[in-house]
Formats: C-alpha cells, structure tokens, sequence
C-alpha cells in the first residue's frame, strides 16, 4: 500500500538557518557587517517542523523562542526573552524589541523551534550564527553644500552645462544623502567611505533660481534634517559656430553668426528656400559632386567634450550615404551626421568613432531638422530628427585630434566621401548639451492658418473666408441657416417664430444628404506635408442609412483624406491611403460617437498629420486616444479641390452628409495636441504658437 510514511515518534524542529533570519528588512550578520537600525526593531525567522511530523488531521505548527543579550554601562550582561505564538511550520514569526533596549550598544540574538514537544538547537550552535545588531537614536546631522560650479545665492553655470555640488555632513556614520531639484532630478548619492563627503552632478534645463535640497542618512537609516542650497542659472550660452547659410544668391562664402567664416565649393548655390514655419529665411544647395561643400578650415568643436551639432536638411535622394556635417580628425572624421542607405533603407545618423546611433526615415524633397549630441558626462552619442530622439543611445569614444569642420562631406583617408546632394540651412554647433525645450525651439514649425471659413453667410452661393481668402462654393442642397435675433417667446407671442441658436455665432452650413456641400477653389491643405483641420459637425439622423463625409480632398484617383461617419460602427473615422491608386491600402483610426439626430450642439473634429512623424490623429471634442493615432509613412499630395460634405466615390461623389456643420479651420503645419481643443470656437488658437 503506498501513501504518505509519517514517523512514530516526534522529531525535533529544525535548527533556524541563518538566511531566514532577519533584524527589520536586514540580514542576519555579526562585526562589520552587524544591521545598524534606527528604531528597536523587530527580529524575524522562519521556523520549519519536518514533514513526516504531520499526522493525519493535524497541523504542524511550531513556535519562536528568541533570546538577546547585551553587556550594559556597568559591565553586566542583560538578556531579554520572547516565545511567540504557534504559527503553521515555514511561516515568520517576529519579535518586537522592547523599547527600553540600550542605544549605540551591540545587541546578539539567537532563535530556535519548538512544537510543543521538542526544541530544535539555538540558530547559532554548530555551524550557525549569532546574529548583531546596533540601535542608534541619534539623527545625522544636517549636510553642508558647497559648488563652486554654482555659488550660492548667485549666478553660475548655465543650461546644458553640468556641474557639481558637493554635500558633507559633519556625522561619520553617513552612508547616502538624498536629493532634488525644483520638478527633479531627483537621486542618491553615496560617498567613498562612510561619513565621507559625496558629489552632486547636475544638468539645468531651464534657466531660472533654483535650489539643491538635501537630506544625509546614516547606516541606521535616519535622516538628518533638510539643508536647501539657493542659486540661480542663466540661459545657455550661444553656439560656438552658426552659419545660417541665408547669403545671397551668387555669394562664394557663408557668413557666420558666430566662429568663422565658411568658404563655398562651385557646387553650393545660395538663395535656396526655407522650411516652412521656421525662422530660417534661405538655405544652400548642394549638388553632390567634389565641389558641393562648404568649410571655415578650422575646427568648431571640441570632440573629445561635450558638443551638439545641428541643421535643417532636404536630400535630393535617399539612396546614398550623404555628410551633413562632420569635422576632420586627421584622415578621418572625428564625428558625421547625415544621412545612410543599407539595404534595411536609408535613415537618418550620427556616428563618432566607431559608434553610430541611426534612426528617423529620410524622405526625398522632405525637409527634418536633425541633431547629433555627444555627452561627455554620460560618454554616449544621441540622434534628434525633428525634434525626437531616434535610435538608442550608444557609447561612443571621440577621435582625434579636431581639425576642420566641413559642411556637406566627410573626410576619408586623403580625401572625402559621402558627399551631401540636396539643401542644408541653419548650421549651428555648440560645445555643450542642447536641453529639450531648446530642441524643440530649434525643431519647432510654426503652424499658418491657411484658412477659416464660420458659414455664418452667404452671398450668391459664396460663404466668405474671415480673412479675405478663397469662399466656399456652396453647391445644390446645401444652405445657409441663421439663428434668429429675436428675443420674443412663442408660447407667449403668436406672431413670433423661433429659431433655435446655430452651432457656433450667427450660423451655420446645412447639407440636405443628397447633393448639398461646399467646396473651396482648390486644394487647401498639401497633403503631402504636415497639416491640421477643424470642423464642427451635427448628424440630422440618429440612425444614418450609409458612410456620411464632412471632409475630403482629392487626389486623381482617390481622396488623400476624408473624415466621415460609418454608422455600421458608430464612429467617426480619418481615412488616408497610402498611394494615389483606386484599392490602395489605407491607414484608418476611428473614434466612437452615437449619431447626433439633429439634438444637441454637435462634434468638434479635428484632424492632424505630422509628417516628421508620420502620424495621423483624430480628435473628437479635443481629445484623441491609441485607437484614433495611426501611422502615415509617406503622406503625398493631392491636386483637388477641399469639400464639405461630400467624398469622392469611384468615378463621381457620394457619401453626402445629411446635418450641419460649421468653423472649418485649416491649417500648414501641425498643431499640437494641447490647441486642438481651442478649435471650433469661431477663434484661431494658434495665434501665439
């Protein structure tokens, strides 16, 4: 017969192993390593029974006898006992020491089992241990901050610049101190050896008073009390070297901002356009061949420090590895940004020495601002494409030494490679780190109001646009409908009629979902590039009978976009295929909505394309979500006129909306996500972007 074996007679518990024996959360240790505590702390073990102790029907259970000693001021040794409750075998069981334990006195304890008939040996018999410990009830006292970095109560420093604090308390038992800044960092530091002062390294980020709070924590895990250090940072310093590359057309050089500077190969033509949105007024062309370049014959930074180096940058073409800039270290270049193409696809890259950090999607014609930074600090190499960082981070070691910074090439043995072949602007180079909120700055594209159309009139068939732009055409079926000024109150006053208020101001359009719609005079927004658009929209049905479009624009074969309602899934979508071709695959994001049928002050819709990022968005009443973001990789233009309304549908239009809608906005350029909601209110909340 088989089954489980149990023993005749009771065997004793097990001797407790050191590992399951704790003071707090430490572990059981003697001399050097003994626990330090702050506050009479309680003792823990685990007990065990052995198995074939447990009868049929019984519990095996087991209890704690601890036991401490310690040698008091006079000489003369205390000890203190505890047995604990009866707990199940495996479990922990804990003694809370009493309160009237000696401070700064070493403390030795032991344990051992018992089940009610036997006792195991003591946890330190044979080849166990005692265990020690330390009560201190005395706090460390309060860190001293120095820096000559960033002197207290003045100036110092300076964004993207680090710098040191050093923080020492007089107490000889402290082993971390704790600390932060104004919104972070916040960190520990710990010192060479205990009581030792500790090293604060810190990066600002923005410039403005701050402050350095401080707390020393000794071995026991007390605080000391809060030292707060006051000093002030200012703005970053300028770039070390900044061509703006904004010369006239036929100039042979490039005037620097500041550094030196920068003659011109035959192959550079000045007077080139700007990106859009941004402060740049022109750039230069390169053409690719041994002639297109540009360099001041001296070095701009220091790769073997920090540096960050920066422009805005159009390729002519993907399919080659192009220089943006780069700065010579004898035959061989200390650092290049720009442009690669492995077989994976061309992307966007950074590389010193031997470490490379690439990421992004290049596209032909698409202008990216990119930045290249080296930390000394941290010893890596980091990519920004439009203001994001791509790729990961890589340890990189500089090579040297620093020679000529060039522009458009990158030095190879006797000569140079990977010649850049497209337009380059607003060259900057910093011996520094470029914070986040500078990026940005650099990176930023204003959004332009392209046009604002409120549908509050119309004269011969023409709604005006509030600035003096294009109007919209209203086509058959769609009207005006205005409010009434009237102040009267039907029930009260038979001759009055009321009309109930239009979705925003004096009125709105109104689209009878047969042929009714609007249509500007052509394509409003280039869909091939950033952009942004807002719509007011009411559905007159509760229950639409097929897809209703508010929005579209078309290409030569199909819509680039179109914003409509499909009822089969209660939801408004954004559609955008991918190719100007009948069938083509589409990026589609959604977000729920019941249909309005007619009640209510309807939907603000707003769709955004960021073609840095290639993302679309949809927002629905300002707000937008994982299911309503989606990815675009090479959004294209479209040749057709905006319609309201209306889409187009195989060969003609279909898809005409049955409701209202009202504050058409359309912007070049991405807003972000924080003005959506100021959309649709008869203002433009990208006065101030």
């Amino acid at each position: 017969m088989s089954g489980t074996a149990y023993a005749a007679e009771n065997l004793p518990p097990k001797q407790p192993l050191v590992q399951d024996l704790q003071t707090e959360t430490k572990a059981c240790a003697t001399g050097d390593n003994r626990a330090y505590v702050g506050a009479p702390p309680t003792l823990g073990a685990v007990l065990y029974d052995p198995e074939e102790d447990n009868q049929p029907a019984e519990a095996n259970l087991v209890r704690a006898e601890f036991e401490a000693w310690w040698t008091d001021a006079a000489g003369v040794e205390q000890r203190r006992t505890y047995t604990s409750y009866e707990t199940l075998s495996g479990s922990r069981l804990p003694w809370r020491m009493p309160e009237d334990i000696p401070a700064d006195t070493v403390i030795s304890w032991h344990v051992r089992a018992d089940d009610g008939k036997a006792t195991s040996a003591w946890s330190s018999q044979g080849d166990g241990s005692v265990c020690e410990f330390v009560y201190d009830d005395a706090s460390p006292e309060k860190a001293v901050v120095t820096s000559p970095d960033f002197p207290e109560e003045q100036i110092g420093g300076g964004v993207g610049v680090y710098g040191g604090f050093t923080v020492d308390s007089p107490s000889p038992d402290v082993v971390e101190y704790r600390y932060n800044f104004i919104g972070g960092p916040y960190g520990t530091v710990r010192p060479d050896e205990m009581g030792g002062p500790a090293t604060i390294r810190f990066l600002p980020l923005q410039a403005r008073p701050d402050y350095l709070s401080v707390r020393a924590i000794d071995r026991s895990g007390r605080s000391s009390g809060t030292t707060t250090y006051f000093f002030r940072v200012p703005s970053g310093r300028a770039p070390v070297a900044h061509w703006k590359l904004d010369d006239a057309a036929g100039a042979t050089s490039a005037a620097a901002e500041t550094g030196t500077a920068a003659r011109a190969g035959r192959g550079v033509t000045f007077g080139g356009p700007a990106p859009r949105g941004t402060g740049a007024t022109a750039t230069v062309a390169l053409d690719g061949s041994r002639h297109g370049f540009l360099t001041p014959d001296a070095p701009a930074v220091d790769t073997g420090r920090t540096f960050a180096v920066s422009a805005w940058v159009r390729p002519a073409q993907t399919d080659r590895t192009m220089t943006v800039a780069g700065q010579d270290a004898g035959d061989t270049a200390g650092f290049r940004l720009g442009l690669s193409s492995p077989d994976s696809g061309p992307a966007w890259t950074f590389g010193i020495g031997g470490a490379r950090v690439s990421g992004g999607a290049p596209e032909t014609g698409e202008w990216a601002h990119l930045l290249g930074l080296y930390d000394q600090e941290t010893g890596k190499a980091q990519l920004y494409v439009n203001g994001h960082p791509v790729g990961t981070a890589v340890e990189a070691t500089p090579a040297g030494p620093n020679d000529a910074f060039q522009i458009g090439r990158a030095r190879s043995g006797s000569g140079y490679h990977a010649r850049w072949h497209g337009d380059i602007g607003d060259v900057r180079a910093y011996d520094r780190v470029v914070v986040p909120v500078e990026l940005a700055e650099l990176s930023r594209r204003t959004p332009k109001l392209l046009g604002h159309w409120s549908l509050e009139t119309a004269t011969d068939g023409a709604s005006p646009e509030q600035k003096g732009g294009a109007p919209l055409r209203l086509g058959t079926g769609a009207t005006i409908y205005q409010s009434s000024d009237s102040s009267c109150i039907p029930d009260l006053d038979p001759d009055c009629t009321y009309t109930p208020p239009a979705l925003v101001g004096d009125g709105h359009l109104r689209l009878d979902g047969e042929s009714g719609h609007a249509v500007a005079e052509g394509p409003v927004v280039d869909t091939g590039d950033s952009f942004t658009l807002g719509v007011v929209v009411r559905l007159a049905d509760s229950e639409p009978a097929h897809p209703m479009t508010v929005l579209s624009q078309a290409g030569e074969h199909t819509d680039a976009f179109k914003v409509r309602y499909e009822p089969s899934e209660h939801a408004w979508q954004l559609v955008m295929p991918e190719k100007d071709e009948v069938g083509a695959a589409e990026t589609v994001v959604s977000q729920i909505a019941m249909a309005d049928g007619g009640e209510g002050q309807g939907h603000r819709l707003a769709v955004v394309y960021d073609d840095a990022t290639d993302t679309v968005k949809l927002f629905l009443d300002g707000e937008t979500n994982s299911q309503a973001t989606g990815t675009l990789p090479n959004g294209w233009r479209s040749s057709g006129a905006l319609q309201i309304g209306r889409a187009q549908v195989g060969d003609g239009w279909g898809e005409y909306l049955h409701g209202d809608v009202d504050e058409v906005q359309a912007y070049a350029g991405a807003l972000k996500d924080t003005r959506i909601s100021g959309l649709g209110w008869g203002t433009d909340p990208c006065v101030d972007c």
